[in-house]
């Protein structure tokens, strides 16, 4: 044996020694993925309504309490003027005609005009009135995360906001920071 073949024999030996070593070195390299590549984050929210009172002053007109509902009184006075009118007419008989007539017609006359003055009889006080209005508002309540492990896509519902990678363990996401 020469001494250029020597030590081509030894450097193939290094060489082929050298190369099984890297390929079992990468055969042994764990390659699995430590994390998964978050791609799109999106909120969840649920409207809330909250309620609070609201109150006002407000202007109420009323009815004054009626006395004399039957309006007799008016009645009564109608058919003292109507009778004394009607009795001014005519003479005779159609005097007594004039003045039953003349009372009947101002009875009917004061009942309608004191029934007219107790409906224009009122007052205006102020009352509270108070009524229960909602005030909303939208409330994060989660995120739907779509994430990216290798070749992998999926989604997944989470309570915080991830970063920009969701870690994980034996191939499984770890949602909890626990």
């Amino acid at each position: 044996m020469n001494k250029s073949m020597l030590t081509g024999v030894l450097i193939g030996a290094a060489v082929a020694t050298a190369g099984g070593a890297i390929a079992g070195y990468t055969a042994f390299v764990d390659t699995t993925p430590t994390e998964a590549e978050v791609l799109d984050v999106a909120e969840i929210t649920e409207t809330q309504r909250t309620p609070r009172e609201v109150c006002n002053d407000v202007a109420v007109t009323r009815q004054k309490p009626v006395q004399d509902q039957n309006r007799i009184l008016g009645t009564i006075a109608g058919a003292v003027v109507g009778g004394a009118l009607g009795n001014q007419v005519g003479g005779g008989s159609g005097k007594k005609i004039a003045t039953v007539a003349g009372a009947a017609a101002g009875g009917y006359a004061g009942n309608r005009v004191q029934e007219n003055m107790q409906n224009n009889s009122t007052y205006t006080t102020t009352e509270r009135r108070c009524e229960t209005v909602y005030d909303s508002h939208d409330e994060v309540v989660g995120y739907n995360v779509k994430y990216r492990i290798g070749d992998e896509t999926g989604t997944v519902r989470m309570d915080e906001k991830p970063g920009s990678s969701i870690p994980l363990k034996d191939g499984q996401l770890v949602l909890s920071s626990n």
